[in-house]
């Protein structure tokens, strides 16, 4: 069976409602308890951090990236996104991005490592989607040129 694939996971993310765009927690923390709560995401995230520096897609972007600052940020991030009672409190995707000159496949690369992650950490089909889904509206604050 095929994966979804990141432009699949955008498109899913892009038909959310606007009430759960424009909350900061989504009501539903099936995708939270789905992934292990915060412990799980921040195993993925210790897997997803290592990954994207090895690959050679993602690697240039994360190469100088600080471990110990981005792995706690993103696991805050995704346990809010996921329904969990985190409060990330890092800046906003669009200006951390701004200037880094991200396009599509950049951004599809990146899902594509989050999935090796999920997939290495055990972490079922319908959740690793949930939390694409979630993710996947970030995008347009993301993808700096086209």
């Amino acid at each position: 069976m095929m994966r979804t694939t990141a432009a699949t996971a955008i498109a899913i993310g892009l038909t959310l409602s606007s009430a759960l765009r424009a909350q900061n927690t989504p009501a539903d923390d099936s995708v939270y308890q789905a992934w292990g709560q915060k412990a799980g995401i921040h195993a993925v995230m210790e897997d997803f951090f290592v990954r994207l520096q090895a690959d050679a897609r993602t690697g240039p972007f994360f190469k100088s990236a600080n471990r110990d600052r981005l792995v706690p940020q993103l696991t805050e991030q995704l346990c809010q996104v996921s329904g969990g009672p985190c409060r990330y409190a890092g800046a906003p995707m669009g200006p951390v991005h701004s200037s880094m000159d991200i396009g599509t496949g950049d951004f599809n690369a990146l899902v594509e490592v989050l999935q090796q992650s999920m997939d290495a950490k055990g972490i079922p089909f319908s959740a690793q989607n949930g939390m694409l889904a979630r993710l996947a509206p970030m995008h347009r604050d993301i993808i700096t040129k086209d």
